[in-house]
């Protein structure tokens, strides 16, 4: 069985998770590290959810599971996967990995409401900025509760992009 390694960034809407992760990916990139992004906000896209499945896990599971196999089919070893639960769903993601993860690591991305207010406003130009606010600085404080205790944690305010994914990498040993 083949050894993999899974890098989970978590964290509430407007706290750069997605961002991280493709500046992660491109940094990987630059020093030859193969790895494959699943940015997971598109693993659960389906309405209404599907029968018994109300908060999409299974149908996560499945797509993850899916997508995975073909990166590990050419060979793939290490995944770097986004979304905002992630580092609590990490148990479902080694599964739908198919086993094999020797190592996981957890980051915790985080931002001070004033910073979040200010991205959401930028992103969110629909009819949902209140919604996202408020949901993003609850999953906030539920999942600095709820972290499994070797979650690393990052803040993203007022620092480059860059910068922050090198310390995602530093974090990860990759």
């Amino acid at each position: 069985m083949t050894a993999y390694e899974l890098l989970l960034i978590g964290g509430g809407a407007g706290v750069g998770k997605t961002t991280v992760g493709w500046e992660v990916s491109a940094a990987l990139q630059t020093k030859g590290t193969a790895h494959c992004l699943i940015e997971g906000d598109y693993m659960d896209q389906i309405h209404p959810a599907p029968a018994g499945d109300p908060h999409r896990a299974a149908i996560t599971e499945r797509n993850i599971a899916a997508v995975w196999s073909n990166y590990a089919a050419l060979g793939q070893h290490r995944l770097v996967y986004t979304n905002t639960v992630s580092i609590l769903d990490e148990p479902m993601i080694r599964q739908a990995m198919g086993g094999g993860v020797i190592t996981s690591t957890c980051v915790l991305l985080t931002a001070e409401e004033a910073t979040v207010r200010k991205r959401l406003a930028q992103r969110e130009i629909g009819s949902q900025l209140a919604v996202h606010i408020k949901r993003s600085l609850w999953m906030a404080q539920h999942l600095s509760e709820k972290a499994p205790a070797d979650t690393v944690r990052i803040p993203t305010d007022g620092r480059s992009v860059q910068d922050i994914a090198r310390q995602v990498i530093q974090a990860a040993a990759w």
